[in-house]
């Protein structure tokens, strides 16, 4: 795991040691699915290879100060890190760190809301002023221009600002969005050498920190999907592991509609990042499956669903990290009986893609 990987954290931060070292160890936390001991390990062997620490600074005064700062918990065991976990400080932090590294621009501007092509009541101006109307909001008047239709209507002599005076500034109508991100957790995610869980686990990590921090209305539920499907936590995301697992999608995709069922928001939608295509679905106690091919069985259950959910105003955005042929072949009959959207994305570019399509998803108004 060692190379080219975290070449990019190799990069001196000022004389900051520390501060290197954590960036470093957050990215190790993530690949190693929150485990500690196993991050330092490797965080020992990259600094032996390429000298991050100095004879003033070395790993354990880093460990030290992880459990000083509160990032880690402090071991319970005798010696050596064993029971160390990350804190709920790193947890969050490990958010931020994933946000910084996907969408580093998000983080930069202010905190806001999902703004449509639609006028209406909403906090951010257009360029567009109009006349006030019974019920408009006074925090959204335009005091010079009222002020100015005041002096040219009645004049300084006998100045006075009447309602038809009053102009306010025209907004942007504001939606608000309950998304369900479905991640793929079948064995195939890390299947013949590739890692492609990490760059999954650190699009959702992301996401989970734009939405609880740019959009704190919004809502945004996670499920994993194997043999079965179920819901995790915000917090759960450093954690996942992948699994034995086939790929069941419509497992996924009905707990991910019960889930919006129950939003009261008018907008709603399903992300699903995956790497393969539906090979397993359950039957009574028992589960189907054929990972050869495109199986009938399988794939009508799964366009069922598809359909259904466009019915019920759900659009779903599938994320295919995997170029296979009859992988192709069935996102394009998903996409189709959902009218959503398919992106065909390289590890390195899935976190662009999920972004820039949950920003175009929130400038829709649902009618």
């Amino acid at each position: 795991m060692k190379g080219w990987k975290f070449s990019a954290y190799l990069k001196p931060e000022g004389n900051n040691t520390f501060e290197q070292l954590l960036k470093l160890f957050k990215e190790l936390l993530i690949h190693t699915s929150g485990d500690v001991s196993e991050a330092l390990s490797w965080l020992t062997d990259i600094d032996r290879e390429h000298g991050i620490t100095t004879p003033e600074y070395g790993i354990a005064d880093f460990i030290q100060d992880l459990q000083d700062k509160g990032y880690i918990s402090k071991p319970g065991g005798q010696g050596g890190l064993g029971g160390s976990n990350p804190t709920k400080k790193m947890e969050a932090s490990l958010r931020r760190h994933a946000l910084d590294e996907i969408f580093d621009q998000l983080k930069k501007s202010k905190k806001g809301k999902h703004n449509t092509r639609a006028i209406g009541q909403g906090d951010e101006f257009t360029s567009e002023l109009k006349p006030y109307e019974f019920g408009d909001k006074l925090d959204k008047l335009s005091i010079s221009e009222s002020l100015k239709n005041a002096q040219i209507n009645n004049g300084l002599d006998d100045f006075k600002l009447t309602q038809d005076d009053l102009e306010v500034h025209e907004t942007f109508f504001q939606t608000q969005t309950s998304t369900v991100l479905m991640i793929d957790i079948s064995h195939s995610m890390i299947l013949y050498g590739e890692d492609r869980i990490t760059p999954a686990k650190k699009v959702a990590l992301a996401l989970a920190e734009m939405i609880t921090t740019r959009y704190p209305k919004d809502s945004l539920d996670i499920i994993v999907f194997g043999n079965d499907a179920w819901q995790i936590e915000i917090k759960d995301l450093p954690y996942l592991e992948v699994g034995p697992y086939h790929t069941n999608t419509v497992a996924g995709l009905e707990l991910a509609m019960n889930i919006l069922r129950r939003r009261k928001n008018p907008n709603k939608q399903i992300m699903m990042i995956t790497d393969g295509k539906p090979t397993c679905i359950k039957k009574g106690n028992k589960y189907y499956k054929n990972a050869f091919g495109l199986d009938r069985k399988i794939l009508n259950r799964t366009l069922g669903l598809s359909a259904k959910a466009r019915k019920l105003g759900i659009p779903i955005t599938t994320f295919m990290i995997a170029r296979d042929p009859w992988l192709v072949q069935f996102v394009d009959k998903f996409t189709k009986a959902n009218n959503g959207k398919a992106f065909y994305s390289s590890l390195q570019g899935l976190g662009e893609f999920i972004f820039m399509d949950y920003k175009d998803n929130k400038r829709k108004k649902k009618k």
